[in-house]
């Protein structure tokens, strides 16, 4: 009986490429799964065509063979065993890992032989104000972290012996479990997925190589962070389990409200009182700047209260460069108040002399609008 086409068992064309023959196979192996065809002989059988058909396909130098001389190719001892049919699990751990990613906790990649693990990084929220984002800061942080055991430098093994592979999994870190034709891939529970152990543990830390400590360490803020400005400070996290790489430290800041100015972006807003003759005659006033001076601003007369008057650059700094954002002082008029007898003579007297003037004539045009509305809606 003729065997039937690799290809048209995986249902794919001749040119078909290496990641559409994976893809196939994928495909084919989920259709046949146990739990979905329990107890199944027909797709045990029919598993073992796509299995061989993998096996051939996915070899740059089988295919090419099988592409031109077909079966022929692998009878008679040529080119080796084409495949056979096999088991499923040889076959599906070359996509088990793009199925199923980190199956059960852990990478299912084999064979890595090493116990060492990356320390975890380390996150810090620092509390900063609005001056210290301004001028940047330095300070020292203490910061509970795992570091290096010093009583076996780091090795886990008492006396600094070396660890060694595990008994349970030969040093994979994986343990499987055979369910019918179905191989499903474990975190070796002996050595939790490290692949190694140690005979005589360091008591000091048990065998992880780290301990617990806190770190002090010096920080640079640098001028413009932000409200969640996040700062890397590489190699400053976790100890690594046995040896591994050290984790990352990322402090992440926060710009506590200021009492004069308010921040938006790389810019800055004050609001600033000014008396009505102020506002009305113009002149001078002091403003103050961030940076702790003061600059001389000139108000223009007649000017309105809400106005903002910009000067540039005097801003917060930029964090990627050397610019400036700008300062926009908001004027507001202040309505005096608690007047004596006096005064308010004074006041009622000058009032009347606007009456006959066009001295107000945002005044004069809303009340002559109003006037126009009440006369229409009288009607």
């Amino acid at each position: 009986m003729a065997k039937r086409d690799y290809y048209e068992t995986l249902g794919i064309s001749k040119g078909a490429s290496e990641a559409d023959i994976k893809k196939a196979f994928r495909s084919k192996a989920r259709e046949l799964h146990p739990d979905k065809n329990a107890g199944s002989s027909k797709a045990e059988e029919e598993f073992k065509f796509v299995n061989e058909a993998y096996e051939v396909l996915k070899d740059p130098n089988k295919k090419a063979a099988y592409d031109q001389y077909g079966h022929a190719a692998f009878e008679n001892g040529g080119f080796g065993n084409a495949g056979g049919g096999g088991d499923f699990s040889s076959a599906f751990s070359d996509v088990f890992e793009d199925l199923f990613g980190d199956f059960m906790g852990g990478s299912s990649r084999r064979g890595s032989g090493s116990s060492s693990r990356r320390g975890s990084d380390l996150r810090y929220n620092m509390t900063i104000s609005l001056e210290d984002a301004y001028r940047g800061k330095s300070t020292t942080i203490k910061v509970p972290s795992s570091v290096k055991c010093e009583q076996c430098n780091g090795t886990g093994g008492k006396d600094g012996t070396q660890p060694t592979s595990c008994p349970t999994c030969s040093g994979i870190g994986k343990v499987r479990a055979q369910q019918g034709f179905f191989t499903v891939e474990r975190t070796c529970p002996t050595c939790s997925g490290r692949g190694q152990m140690n005979k005589n543990p360091c008591r000091f830390c048990s065998g992880s190589g780290t301990t617990q400590k806190n770190k002090n360490l010096s920080v640079n803020i640098p001028p413009g962070v932000e409200t969640g400005t996040r700062i890397r400070l590489t190699g400053e996290g976790e100890a690594g389990l046995q040896n591994g790489p050290t984790g990352d430290l990322y402090i992440f800041t926060e710009v506590l409200d200021h009492s004069i100015f308010q921040r938006e972006g790389p810019n800055l807003f004050c609001q600033i009182p000014i008396s009505i003759v102020s506002a009305t005659l113009g002149g001078d006033i002091e403003a103050p700047t961030l940076d702790g001076g003061k600059t001389r601003v000139k108000v223009p007369a007649g000017i309105q209260s809400g106005k903002q008057l910009r000067l540039r650059g005097k801003g917060m700094p930029n964090i990627r460069g050397k610019s400036h954002g700008d300062l926009y002082i908001e004027l507001n008029i202040e309505t005096p108040v608690n007047l004596n007898e006096k005064q308010r003579s004074l006041l009622i007297e000058f009032e009347k002399s606007l009456q006959a003037s066009d001295n107000s004539p945002k005044h004069s045009n809303f009340f002559s609008k109003v006037k126009n509305f009440w006369e229409k809606n009288s009607n």
